[in-house]
């Protein structure tokens, strides 16, 4: 009986199939647009920067969060790691029409292009990304 139900890897179920035997549907349309070169802006303002410097590298994805209620800025957008801890913000002059974009329900994120430490300032470059 068990001969004639058989998994082959190949075919239509096997495109279906993940590791560990999951459901993985191919998502063939879907990317990341390239939108914006910025900065990380407030780093000075985050305890244990100069400790999460030697952790934060080049092409690392960073992940972004409205801040709506933000009172200095209603259009605040956060920016963390990986790891879920706050680096700083997407600069202020940055983040109308980013914010607008998240508030529709879309998914932006940086990934870090440059960093370096002057003085008691860590200059994080960051490229924006809309993943569609």
């Amino acid at each position: 009986m068990s001969d004639i139900i058989k998994s082959d890897e190949g075919g239509l179920v096997g495109l279906f199939h993940g590791k560990g035997g999951g459901l993985s549907i191919p998502k063939p349309f879907e990317k990341d647009i390239y939108l914006f070169d910025s900065y990380v802006a407030g780093t000075t303002h985050i305890p244990g920067i100069e400790e999460l410097e030697p952790h934060l590298n080049v092409d690392d994805k960073l992940n972004f969060y409205r801040e709506p209620d933000n009172k200095y800025d209603p259009k605040a957008i956060v920016i963390k790691n990986s790891d879920g801890i706050k680096i700083g913000y997407v600069p202020k002059e940055d983040n109308v029409i980013f914010s607008r974009l998240m508030d529709a329900g879309k998914l932006l994120f940086g990934r870090i292009t440059q960093k370096e430490k002057k003085g008691k300032w860590l200059k994080i470059n960051i490229k924006i990304y809309l993943h569609e």
